[in-house]
């Protein structure tokens, strides 16, 4: 008796597991991140280029500027505890950029991003950019 209440559980909670995996998918599959840091680096900071040059009236800023946040969180979770990945020093310029504009955002959310912040940001991903395309 206690064989088959042991056989039970296990075919029980292998149907919980399948069934949990079906109706939410994993974080990897819903992350915009592939895996491949230098793509990932230069598609992130395209799209943040792209969410802070939007004029303050751009009907889409709203939207731009969820989408930065993902790809900010997306980004960093991915990233962060990566050994090889955050020892380069695209890496912290890149997460340099990613906390100001992720600070801006928690701060003043209905605020424009200043002219200062801009200019920094701008030459934040210019210098990653730079230190991608250099291979570290």
């Amino acid at each position: 008796m206690k064989r088959y209440l042991v056989r039970l559980m296990a075919v029980a909670l292998a149907v919980v597991i399948g069934l949990t995996t079906q109706v939410s998918p994993s974080y990897a599959a819903s992350s915009a991140m592939t895996g491949t840091y230098s793509e990932n680096t230069l598609m992130v900071v395209e799209a943040l280029r792209t969410a802070v040059d939007l004029p303050d009236d751009a009907p889409n800023k709203i939207e731009a500027q969820a989408e930065a946040k993902t790809l900010i969180n997306d980004f960093a979770s991915r990233y962060r505890r990566d050994r090889k990945v955050s020892a380069l020093p695209s890496f912290t310029t890149m997460q340099t950029a990613l906390n100001a504009l992720a600070g801006h955002y928690s701060s003043y959310p209905n605020r424009p991003i200043p002219e200062k912040l801009k200019a920094r940001l701008n030459k934040e991903f210019k210098r990653v950019e730079l230190s991608i395309k250099r291979g570290n």
